[in-house]
């Protein structure tokens, strides 16, 4: 009878030796379905039901950015930031770090609707953000594959 040696794992690679993807550190399966999820649902809902009336100048969007004073500009800044997001949340590498982002500004939202619109749709912005702390949560390892990403450049 022969004594081995406990094995010890060995990580996963790719045929050209580089790490296999994982669902990340802590991690498990149903984690990265459910924030695959959120992201896409996320994304169509902020790339359209939120940043396409801002980017094309709706007339709700107009005046709802009327009353906070900024004018048409930062209509067309908050669309194309939310559409940004969006589409961020759908690129692996970008979707933590777009979830927190966008939590940034669901914030702003939030602070708004409070001052602006005596919290008419306060909640909105509040029910946005908690899943893109899951997103953010559930993806906050690829943030170092992102920094890696950067530094090479």
């Amino acid at each position: 009878m022969s004594a081995t040696a406990p094995r010890t794992p060995v990580p996963a690679t790719t045929a050209a030796g580089a790490p296999a993807a994982t669902h990340g550190a802590g991690t498990g399966r149903r984690a990265h379905l459910t924030a695959l999820t959120l992201q896409v649902l996320l994304a169509l809902f902020l790339g359209g039901a939120s940043a396409f009336p801002k980017l094309i100048g709706h007339s709700s969007a107009a005046e709802s950015f009327d009353r906070i004073g900024f004018g048409d500009w930062f209509m067309y800044t908050v669309g194309a930031l939310e559409l940004a997001g969006a589409v961020a949340l759908l690129i692996p590498v970008l979707a933590g770090v777009s979830a927190l982002a966008l939590i940034g500004l669901m914030a702003g939202a939030f602070v708004t609707q409070m001052t602006v619109f005596d919290g008419q749709y306060a909640l909105t912005p509040v029910l946005v953000a908690l899943p893109l702390a899951v997103i953010a949560r559930v993806r906050w390892h690829r943030n170092a594959e992102l920094v890696a990403l950067l530094r090479r450049r």
